[in-house]
């Protein structure tokens, strides 16, 4: 039996081995999907141990889509732009990271969202590894402007160096501040939240990561965190107007894309989604309650 998994600490929330395993079921791969929470002292060792034979490869998650690129072997042209890998194939021993965080990203905007990035202007909360995928999907799908806000302002510098001679759109860094952030949301059409902030079985999971006051009805609100399945974020949205998108899509269409890779077999998406939700459906029913 093959091997696949998830790298990434804390990993309680990820229902990941859920679609992903139905998917491997339903079209009969002998292979098993696992969790691998990692801390960040042994990811080299998690990371090396990957080249053994069984090992088809992995996912990797929050924190470590930039920190495993320097211990892979190479890294896929798009990736290595976007400088964040969330996919890691193994290739006869060695290691190649990839980036489907960014098709993932575009893929739900246009087909969940309805949403055109083409001449928006977009707010995006986050500069981490999901924050550079987002916004490489933003500059290819030519957004007018990317106004990017991080608790560490340094961070969303660096980003827009390294993103910025990416296209032509003005790209710029704010710090996470509401009286920074109050003139650029309120000129948006996309509010973008690419931080942890919500997530559940977090030390964050009931905080925002802005001021929802600032939220107005003319936007899109995409939150890509999938679990809770409707963030405190978006019920922050919802009720001042705002049209909403939750993370969900974006998790199934970026493991769909790391199935391919790691399987060179077309995933079932309806069973991978279907799977997702009811992995999904006892942490709703229970947020209901409490």
């Amino acid at each position: 039996m093959k091997i696949i998994g998830l790298i990434g600490y804390p990993l309680a929330h990820s229902i990941s081995p859920a679609f992903q395993q139905a998917a491997l079921d339903h079209l009969r791969i002998d292979a098993r999907y696992e969790l691998w929470e990692t801390e960040r002292e042994a990811l080299a060792e998690r990371v090396a141990g990957m080249r053994h034979p069984d090992c088809l490869g992995a996912n990797v998650t929050v924190p470590y889509k930039e920190l495993v690129i320097p211990m892979l072997d190479e890294i896929d042209p798009l990736a290595a732009r976007i400088g964040a890998a969330n996919t890691i194939v193994n290739r006869g021993g060695r290691l190649c990271g990839h980036n489907t965080d960014m098709t993932g990203f575009a893929r739900a905007l246009r087909q969940d969202g309805g949403f055109d990035a083409s001449g928006a202007r977009v707010v995006l909360l986050g500069a981490g590894g999901a924050g550079r995928a987002a916004t490489m999907a933003l500059i290819q799908g030519k957004a007018a402007s990317i106004t990017i806000a991080d608790v560490m302002p340094e961070r969303a510098q660096r980003l827009v160096e390294d993103l910025g001679r990416q296209g032509e759109m003005p790209l710029r860094s704010v710090a996470a501040a509401k009286d920074n952030l109050a003139a650029a949301i309120a000129g948006c059409q996309l509010l973008v939240n690419c931080t942890p902030i919500g997530m559940r079985h977090s030390k964050e999971e009931h905080d925002l990561p802005m001021p929802p006051d600032l939220i107005h009805s003319g936007m899109l609100v995409f939150d890509i965190i999938y679990n809770p399945f409707e963030t405190r974020f978006l019920a922050e949205a919802k009720r001042r107007g705002a049209r909403i998108l939750g993370g969900l899509p974006m998790l199934v269409y970026q493991g769909a894309a790391s199935f391919e890779l790691w399987t060179a077999v077309q995933p079932p998406l309806d069973v991978m989604f279907n799977a997702a939700r009811k992995a999904l459906a006892p942490a709703a029913a229970k947020g209901s309650e409490d």
